[in-house]
């Protein structure tokens, strides 16, 4: 059995594909009133429409594994980025603070680095203390996994040699890896509140401190990507050095992160519920081991069949069951109660649960997989302006939806999808299915 029937498979890929290309700004183009791009090359903004106007590192990142981005698109967005990483220190007037090293968390359509969530283009007064004293955290790991999907997709291992403003690119990833704050004995993010960053731009507007959960999965993948890159440019003395952060990583993940409730929390101090999309996702990138691995895989598919987990082939990011008290999902959110990042339901981690969820129950897996295209079709933002599937978030009370034409929200659940298939082919090759 698959996982989506020919013709979802078939809608599925066509939607995703419309929304890439609604995302895309040409060069001169702009958006709305924004504008126009003076970057010298194509840039894909998170979505659709009048949303997000501006290039956003973490949703683009995301998107890459969908392959509907191309080796000139990437290249462009890769040095873009390589150009805008921050050279020396720089103290804010809001009181954050930007280390050398630094990505941004988004760049506007003329080529301006924005550190900091909460502005679209306000250069000097970026930062303060909603967003935390350091630049988010994940960019750093996102702009390497950049650099990882461009030479695999181009062949371009010269890449890693060019240099931008006079220093390699692979230097600068290695200076980019190095500036979200860390444990020297396990490797895992860290921070307390007075070298606190937004973790994951997905909870931005969430408070965590302690060891961070999201941020240190992408740095073990990083970690990995990184000690590739230094092989193929035959420095195998930091190749090794990075094999060996990401095997602490690893090993400090369960011990650090496990509830004993299958789920891994997100932080170890504030706002540690259990974390699903972390915990799915780090079943997805082979983060945690099988037995950590089934205990997630096995606490989602209950949380499915609870009703806890999902609406509407949507995913929140605490389950119903943990949200730290009666007026929030999270113990420290800017947001209201099941609004945006504080207990609303969304797209973008579908495909990682579903993953996680086909380890032990496939048909589970599908159902919840066969709702988000249900709610796909219904909502199909092609009909017309009144429609806006795939919406960045959205919850049954008061109907509410945010942000339409949303693109982590398709491309990273087609992704996701497309793998669970891939696996599922294998196994049946090898005799031994998925159970």
């Amino acid at each position: 059995m698959n996982l989506l029937e020919s013709d979802d498979w078939e809608f599925l890929e066509t939607i995703a594909a419309s929304v890439v290309e609604a995302s895309r700004v040409a060069p001169g183009g702009g958006v709305g009133k924004i504008g126009p791009n003076t970057t010298g090359g194509t840039l894909i903004r998170p979505g659709g429409r009048d949303c997000y106007p501006a290039f956003w590192i973490r949703d683009y990142a995301m998107s890459l594994e969908s392959g509907f981005i191309t080796p000139e698109e990437q290249r462009h967005a890769l040095l873009l980025t390589a150009r805008c990483q921050q050279d020396k220190p720089w103290r804010l007037r809001s009181g954050s603070f930007v280390p050398p090293g630094a990505i941004p968390d988004h760049i506007t359509l003329d080529g301006k680095p924005i550190f900091f969530p909460g502005t679209l283009d306000d250069f000097e007064g970026q930062g303060g203390d909603a967003w935390g004293y350091l630049p988010a955290f994940d960019d750093h790991f996102y702009f390497i996994q950049m650099a990882a999907a461009y030479a695999e997709l181009a062949g371009d291992t010269d890449i890693l040699t060019r240099e931008i403003d006079g220093i390699p690119l692979i230097d600068r990833l290695d200076r980019a890896f190095h500036v979200p704050p860390s444990r020297a004995d396990n490797g895992l993010v860290h921070c307390e509140a007075d070298n606190r960053g937004v973790t994951f731009g997905f909870v931005d507007t969430i408070t965590h401190t302690g060891d961070v959960l999201f941020a240190s999965l992408l740095k073990y993948q990083a970690a990995d990507e990184m000690a590739r890159f230094y092989e193929r440019i035959e420095k195998p003395d930091k190749a090794s050095e990075y094999h060996d952060v990401a095997a602490m990583i690893r090993m400090a993940i369960p011990a650090t992160f496990a509830t004993g409730k299958g789920l891994l929390r997100a932080s170890t101090v504030t706002s540690g519920q259990p974390d699903v999309w972390g915990s799915a996702y780090a079943v997805y990138i082979g983060a945690v081991d099988e037995a950590q691995a089934g205990a997630v895989c096995k606490a989602l598919a209950q949380a499915y069949r609870d009703g806890s987990l999902a609406w509407r082939g949507n995913i929140r990011h605490v389950i119903t069951t943990d949200d730290y008290s009666s007026t929030t999902a999270w113990e420290k959110a800017l947001c209201p109660k099941n609004r945006y990042q504080n207990g609303a339901y969304w797209g973008t981690p579908t495909g990682w649960v579903c993953y996680a969820m086909a380890q032990t129950d496939f048909d589970l897996a599908r159902k919840l997989a066969n709702e988000y295209i249900a709610e796909l079709r219904e909502g199909d933002y092609r009909k017309g302006s009144e429609f806006g599937s795939p919406w960045e978030c959205m919850h049954p009370d008061g109907n509410h939806r945010q942000n339409p034409v949303y693109m982590a929200g398709v491309t990273c659940t087609y992704a996701a999808f497309k793998r669970i298939e891939r696996e599922k082919e294998r196994c049946r090759e090898s005799v031994q299915p998925l159970p």
